[in-house]
């Protein structure tokens, strides 16, 4: 399969192809319905809201909402609300005129005027401040603005995509966003479903972003072994898939899959200890000896981080012999031997 030559993290840059939309959507019936709705909407004229956990591909789909739609061939302006501070967000979304304050030497037209005839992409809306979402819903409601220090409206033809990871439902209850500002950026709703819902997807978007890393970071990193895909598949990824593609972008520069299985393996207290249903028979000896091993499994890992990942080293470091610490990391899924794609020979020989 020829793969796109763009990462998942900037795809949704003006002027950039984006990944096969085999990668994008997948095999799972959520994607399907995601795909489903994008493509009866794209040529609606209407405000959307594209929602979803941080790192779920939002702006992909807002990116692809763009291309679908009439106004293809107009601009993709993409804001992200978080990044700019409130003081300055109004200026950059509206644009100013000369005078209109201090260090304004020249009239400058803001994004929303950049975005005219296309689409206006606003991620992570949840964070406008109130009189920004005022005069947002005026834009949505009459299709004019005003710049900043102007007295005249400014009137554009611009489709408006929003995002958000919060729950605009529960920001409106706490008097944070305005609900007639919600009302008008969800005339429809698009939800991306997380990464540990979609599993099945793990080994075609490694691929993509493997075959891409190599040729982007000039790594020889080989396919990704059978137990450390089904080690990722079984993993919750709350990072979503920028966290994945980090991970991948680490097994390429590093040439091992050591990484991968570290990142895995590093259990927050609440994986550590299993939840417990007492609805039928509990083994306590089956419990106990699943969480000591997840436990020395952090241990081990984390020595073996101190000493560069060599295990002779490690070994020594935890009072534990060589063979014992080779036996170990097998048990726990991490392969005996480092790649040897982007390093001559073993960090094992170093003492």
């Amino acid at each position: 399969m020829a793969l796109a030559n763009v990462s998942f993290e900037g795809a949704a840059l003006a002027g950039q192809p984006l990944p096969p939309e085999t990668v994008i959507f997948g095999q799972t019936a959520a994607m399907r319905e995601v795909r489903q709705k994008l493509e009866r909407v794209a040529g609606a004229n209407l405000s959307i809201l594209i929602t979803g956990e941080s790192g779920t591909g939002k702006d992909l789909i807002a990116r692809l909402l763009h291309l679908y739609s009439p106004w293809a061939n107009g601009p993709f302006v993409k804001v992200n609300c978080p990044a700019i501070p409130g003081t300055l967000l109004e200026s950059e979304l509206f644009g100013y005129e000369k005078g209109a304050f201090t260090g304004a030497f020249g009239s400058k037209p803001g994004r929303v005027e950049l975005a005219h005839r296309g689409t206006l992409f606003l991620d992570e809306i949840s964070e406008l401040e109130p009189a920004l979402q005022a005069k947002l819903l005026q834009l949505l409601q009459d299709g004019q603005f005003s710049r900043i220090g102007s007295q005249e409206d400014t009137k554009v033809e611009v489709r408006v995509v929003s995002a958000t990871n919060r729950e605009l439902n529960h920001e409106i209850d706490a008097g944070h966003f305005r609900h007639d500002l919600f009302y008008r950026i969800a005339a429809m709703t698009i939800h991306v479903p997380p990464l540990r819902e979609r599993a099945v997807d793990i080994p075609l978007i490694c691929e993509y972003l493997l075959e891409y890393y190599n040729g982007k970071l000039n790594g020889r990193a080989p396919a990704l072994r059978p137990a450390a895909l089904a080690k990722m598949q079984q993993y919750s990824f709350p990072g979503n898939i920028r966290q994945l593609e980090n991970l991948i972008k680490r097994y390429v520069v590093m040439g091992s899959d050591d990484v991968i299985m570290s990142e895995l393996l590093q259990t927050n207290e609440r994986d550590a200890f299993p939840d417990l249903t007492f609805d039928g028979p509990v083994s306590l000896k089956k419990l106990t000896r699943q969480t000591v091993r997840q436990v020395e499994a952090r241990i081990i890992l984390s020595a073996l981080h101190a000493n560069n990942w060599n295990r002779k080293k490690a070994a020594r470091a935890l009072g534990i012999s060589y063979r014992a610490l080779l036996y170990k990391l097998k048990e726990v899924g991490v392969p005996q031997r480092r790649a040897t794609a982007s390093a001559p020979r073993s960090e094992d020989s170093k003492s």
